[in-house]
């Protein structure tokens, strides 16, 4: 009997059964990554061997298999895309019919594709942004270049997988003659990846390809001449310089600058006219229209009670030089835009650099080579890389396609072969075959054939047992003997399998090649300045950050009338070319040009409807001078660097960041540098706690690109730099007197200004006289 007072064993726990579960952050990470890859391969990238995106891949294999061949003489006839769109769903790719039938409409579109695919005919869209009519009225079939992707695809050259429901197969790529991913390039975007691939020339890039295959180390700059640049389907002018062009092959990634071209067409007394003839990529006849109408007759903006100063100035500079334009496009000319001079005394010049300069006449393209590779992964590829990619595919290719010939070649030998044992023995097969019961194994046993050949034999017509047919054997027989040792040449000899490769690009560029039709040549961007009087003027700025500009120095601030509650800033003395600095609260750096700021006897305009300030944002000094003019920067944390004026000019109303602060730190106010005296300036330090610094300015770094700087003095538990000012002799401190608080400026020179001279970074020496020091100012 077991003892109730000794613990009993804990019985053993039942075994877990397995379980499948997984936690909802770890489902949810599957299945986007899954749905992320689905996005990334089967939409919206191309593939680096054929160039087509899945569904472009399926079209035309649909339009192939529904007997759509090649347009030109004999092709058959376009049938409605509707039935294209039908087939492609049906059979490829169970997706939306739309977003089908917009994938045929591109590939249908010479403005859009530089090779199109497909040759479409009824409406398909215009370069304006005009739709394709429904899919329902339009008709389609394969274009003549489409059979550089699909002759040779019943040759045992690609892959073939199940459709999605496994009741037919489809091709996993296609036998792409040339790189297509380069001729008619691509754009999409994916889950985390995009890819924008422009259009190239079909000779050049045969040229490309036939010179890589030669030399694998081939240089980049003889790759480069071979293939210089892009050439897109309306034309247009490449101005990106040839290293930069360079650089975006080389990396995968960039920006090209393009703009229109256009002709001079004299008319009648003197009087001549603008006519864009080629857009670039992305602009349309339509879009510059708009965007002149913008320009003339401007909108109120967001958020402002009337048009800016800016658009009235940017509509006075394009109404100076042009009087009309119109849309003269038809059949007879694809892009005509016609654009009248103000007068005929109007430069040529003024006229194209204020169009380039204002609208999408000019213009960038971003490339981006992302695409599928050929180990199946979304990589941005160099230009070098997605060549040989594809010649590796393509000598695969027609290493596949030789080995298919060559097969099938043996294999009608073999038949020949038996068929000529035949006619040699004819009386005999004849007595087999009627004597025999089972005449098959018969002929095996009697002749050595092989079943294939003892077949064949069987099925053999009477009229193909004549005398003349044992001609035509050996004459077959000859061609395919020598026709299998070119084949086994092709396969045992690399050397060979490369002649035939250059052989057919070049055969292939012959027969579809084309000239370019965007020219290459380097310009500057466009800039359209407007004309300002060099004259001088004082920049009057209110507390309150209202500005203004009268003419000439000799302006007494003492005059100057504000709205009520509002009074003196600043006056700042310079020229009307100078630029107005604005420095924010938070380091950042605004600015406008002085010719923008209002004149007259009014209270001028607030600084925030010339910048645009970010949310939390205080203009907290102000400067307007030269752009030479060297400025020391400096927070309230005892920071500094020099800089020049020049370099804190923002081109964006945005400004920039340029000072930066830490915690609650604020810039103090600007301390230009004396011209002509840098050698023998020094920067004057003051803090909170009356102490005084001084230290040659040379000391400082000149930071082009703003930062925090270096330490000018040291500052001990919670003073802060109170003020920075440059002075050579002397140096007035403005502060309150030590009695009575009242406002006492006091002026150290000589030996009481070498008394507060030290090192950069030190703690400095506390003033004498003064309670609460201020600023600083060079007397």
């Amino acid at each position: 009997m077991p003892d109730l007072f000794d613990p009993a064993e804990p019985e053993p726990a039942a075994p877990a059964e397995p379980s499948d579960a997984i936690s909802l952050a770890q489902y949810a990470e599957r299945a986007y990554l899954e749905y992320a890859l689905s996005v990334v391969k089967g939409r919206a990238l191309p593939d680096v061997c054929d160039g087509q995106k899945p569904v472009q891949r399926r079209i035309l294999y649909a339009m192939q298999r529904m007997g759509l061949g090649f347009g030109g003489s004999g092709a058959p006839k376009p049938v409605k895309s509707a039935r294209v769109v039908g087939d492609v769903l049906g059979r490829f790719h169970p997706h939306g019919d739309q977003a089908a039938y917009d994938a045929l409409v591109r590939m249908a579109q010479d403005f859009s594709q530089r090779y199109p695919l497909i040759d479409g005919q009824g409406n398909f869209g215009s370069r304006d942004g005009d739709g394709a009519a429904a899919m329902r009225y339009t008709e389609a079939r394969l274009a003549p270049i489409a059979r550089l992707l699909l002759d040779e695809i019943d040759e045992g050259t690609v892959d073939f997988q199940p459709n999605y429901d496994g009741s037919t197969e489809e091709p996993h790529l296609l036998p792409a003659r040339l790189p297509f991913v380069l001729l008619n390039g691509a754009s999409g975007i994916a889950v985390g990846l995009a890819t924008e691939i422009p259009s190239h020339n079909l000779r050049e890039v045969a040229a490309a390809a036939v010179a890589l295959i030669r030399d694998e180390k081939l240089s980049d700059e003889a790759l480069f001449e071979k293939l210089p640049g892009p050439d897109f389907p309306g034309g247009g002018q490449l101005i990106s310089s040839p290293a930069e062009i360079r650089a975006a092959y080389s990396t995968g990634r960039g920006s090209l600058k393009l703009r229109a071209r256009w002709v001079i067409e004299d008319l009648a007394r003197g009087q001549w006219q603008l006519v864009v003839t080629e857009l670039p990529p992305g602009t349309s006849a339509q879009k510059v229209l708009e965007e002149i109408e913008e320009l003339t007759n401007p909108k109120v903006k967001a958020g402002k009670k009337s048009v800016t100063q800016e658009q009235q100035q940017l509509k006075a500079s394009v109404l100076a030089v042009l009087d009309a334009v119109r849309d003269e496009s038809g059949k007879e000319a694809a892009v005509r835009l016609v654009f009248e001079p103000k007068s005929r005394s109007v430069e040529v010049g003024d006229l194209v650099t204020t169009l380039l300069a204002h609208t999408s006449l000019e213009t960038s393209a971003p490339i981006n080579l992302t695409m599928v590779g050929a180990d199946g992964r979304p990589v941005q590829k160099t230009l070098r890389q997605m060549l040989a990619e594809w010649i590796g595919f393509r000598q695969a290719t027609v290493e596949r396609r030789t080995r298919h010939r060559l097969a099938k070649v043996l294999d009608r030998i073999h038949v020949l072969e038996g068929r000529q044992l035949v006619l040699l023995n004819i009386d005999e097969v004849i007595r087999i075959i009627r004597n025999a019961d089972e005449p098959k194994p018969a002929l095996i046993e009697r002749f050595k054939l092989s079943e294939r050949q003892a077949e064949d034999i069987l099925e053999i017509r009477l009229r193909q047992l004549a005398r003349l047919e044992a001609i035509r054997i050996e004459q077959e027989l000859s061609d395919l003997r020598a026709e299998q040792t070119k084949l086994e040449e092709i396969l045992g000899s690399p050397a060979a399998l490369r002649r035939v490769l250059i052989r057919e690009i070049e055969a292939d560029a012959k027969a579809h090649g084309d000239d370019r039709r965007t020219l290459i040549q380097e310009d500057k961007r466009a800039v359209a300045e407007i004309k300002v009087v060099d004259e001088p003027v004082t920049v009057v700025v209110s507390q309150k950050g209202w500005v203004r500009a009268l003419k000439g120095h000799e302006v007494d601030p003492a005059a100057l009338q504000f709205k009520p509650g509002d009074a003196l800033h600043g006056v700042f003395p310079c020229r009307s070319v100078d630029p107005l600095v604005v420095f924010g609260s938070n380091g950042r750096v605004y600015s406008t040009p002085v010719s923008a700021l209002p004149g007259g006897r009014g209270d001028g305009v607030p600084i925030t409807s010339l910048i645009e300030l970010e949310s939390g944002t205080r203009p907290l000094h102000y400067l307007a001078s030269a752009p030479s003019t060297r400025l020391v920067l400096a927070g309230s944390g005892g920071f500094g660097l020099l800089a020049q004026l020049g370099d804190l000019v923002a081109k964006q109303r945005g400004g920039k960041t340029f000072l930066t602060l830490e915690g609650e730190e604020q810039p103090l106010a600007p301390a230009p540098v004396p011209a002509g005296e840098a050698a023998g300036v020094l920067l004057a330090c003051l803090s909170q706690a009356g102490r005084l610094l001084l230290f040659p300015v040379d000391e400082l770094k000149h930071q082009p690109k703003g930062g925090r700087g270096l330490t000018l003095m040291d500052l001990e538990g919670k003073d802060r730099l109170q003020a920075v000012a440059t002075a050579t002799t002397q140096l007035v401190v403005h502060g309150t007197a030590l009695r009575g608080g009242k406002p006492k400026d006091e002026l150290l020179r000589g030996a009481s200004l070498q008394a507060h001279l030290g090192k950069r970074a030190r703690k400095g020496k506390p003033l004498e006289g003064l309670k609460a020091p201020q600023r600083l100012s060079a007397g």
